[in-house]
């Protein structure tokens, strides 16, 4: 039997599920937005997708904790062994002004690790997973397996960089690094998934604001289709104290990853501790 099957079948559902929502609540408009701690916005599609989600997960695994972007977090549930991360909505802006580049994120973290994640892109009809068994992703009908690319010099990378969010820090990145071509996508779980696909090879994103639902659900693809996600300095990100990844993030197709850390750890001295 598949490892997690289980697990892939009802989180792959749920995404599918809240994905139809929240495609109906773009479509219609009345996106009720409002403004979270953090100057971030949320809207009611935000709020329903995660309804969904964590209903689903409690009914499908009652022993499991889970943590999502739109609730508070229950006291104890980081660090647990089975541990369920949801962002209802990666790329809210970008989901706000009617754009694509969004997706919904179901990651499941077991001892510390992420092992199976999906992101599924609702307006495009896009879905990707990984497991212990593997990565694929599947568009339509059509389901086809990931492997990242083979480029290995920093400098032919490839990079993806984010639409809503990107600062001057990235300019610093491309010339430390001799990268000349970027491209901008809002969800950060699209970005990693295409690296993990192999049509990007870097993401970078320098700042402290992402969170561990940000990364769960595409660091298990990216792990899978042979990638490698740490924070700036090459840690592996963890999931057991901190709900924020203050140190960063580098992403890449595993090949250029420690010469990315080795060139940028000194650029970035002031997010060390």
């Amino acid at each position: 039997m598949a490892a997690l099957a289980r697990e892939l079948d009802v989180a792959i559902a749920l995404a599918m599920a809240a994905g139809v929502e929240v495609a109906r609540i773009q479509r219609g408009g009345e996106l009720g937005v409002e403004m979270k701690p953090g100057d971030e916005p949320v809207t009611i599609a935000d709020q329903l997708a995660s309804e969904m989600i964590v209903a689903g997960i409690t009914d499908a695994f009652p022993a499991d904790r889970l943590i999502s972007e739109e609730l508070v977090p229950a006291t104890g549930a980081l660090g647990s062994s089975r541990l369920w991360l949801i962002d209802p909505i990666d790329g809210t802006k970008d989901f706000i002004r009617g754009e694509d580049g969004y997706s919904v994120m179901i990651g499941l973290v077991i001892d510390a690790r992420p092992v199976l994640g999906v992101v599924h892109m609702p307006a495009q009809d896009r879905t990707y997973w990984g497991t212990p068994d593997g990565a694929w992703v599947r568009v339509g009908d059509t389901v086809t397996s990931l492997a990242v690319s083979k480029v290995a010099s920093a400098a032919e990378a490839r990079l993806v960089a984010s639409k809503s969010h990107r600062g001057a820090d990235i300019d610093r990145v491309k010339t430390a690094l001799g990268i000349a071509e970027e491209q901008n996508v809002a969800s950060v779980g699209v970005k990693l998934c295409m690296i993990a696909a192999g049509v990007r090879d870097l993401y970078v994103n320098p700042s402290a604001k992402t969170k561990v639902w940000d990364t769960c659900a595409p660091e298990a693809i990216l792990e899978r289709a042979g990638g490698r996600l740490s924070d700036v300095f090459g840690t592996p990100i963890n999931y057991t104290h901190e709900l924020r990844h203050v140190r960063g993030l580098v992403a890449s197709n595993g090949h250029i990853h420690e010469e990315v850390v080795g060139k940028l750890g000194p650029l970035f001295q002031h997010l060390a501790r």
